[in-house]
């Protein structure tokens, strides 16, 4: 059962399912309208949505103000991935645009790659035990 929800805006709801399932191992939980779908991975819900004119709801609308919803940015999710110059390379291979090379952190190995709307994704390798998913993390904890 999913725990964290993250909404995305893309451009095309059916092309981004897509790519997070077929590439990234996401099942789609529900796919109701062309603008709206549902995704899940692990604890991980990821909603996605289509820029919305219509005044019809949902995360994509227009807001009062005349903003409108669009994707890209800086901040993004995170998956945690085994073999980390593999996945690159195939996705590469499949024309998934990177946002630059593999790079080492304190933690671990990372990239980061676009999803079809420009929406990005980091891609994480832990090279430390206490960086990898599932990990006690301290909150309310006993010593």
């Amino acid at each position: 059962m999913a725990t964290v929800s993250v909404r995305y805006i893309v451009d095309n709801v059916d092309d981004a399912s897509c790519f997070y399932r077929d590439h990234l191992g996401f099942v789609v939980q529900m796919h109701p309208a062309r603008t709206f779908a549902m995704l899940g991975r692990g604890d991980l819900r990821l909603v996605l949505s289509a820029p919305s004119s219509e005044g019809r709801g949902g995360g994509g609308q227009i807001l009062p103000d005349g903003s409108r919803p669009a994707p890209g940015g800086w901040n993004r999710f995170m998956i945690e991935v085994d073999d980390l110059e593999a996945l690159v390379a195939r996705l590469g291979g499949l024309g998934v645009r990177s946002r630059g090379p593999i790079i080492e952190g304190v933690g671990g190995r990372q990239a980061i790659v676009d999803d079809p709307s420009g929406n990005p994704v980091e891609l994480f390798m832990p090279t430390r035990d206490e960086a990898r998913l599932g990990q006690p993390d301290g909150i309310g904890g006993t010593d």
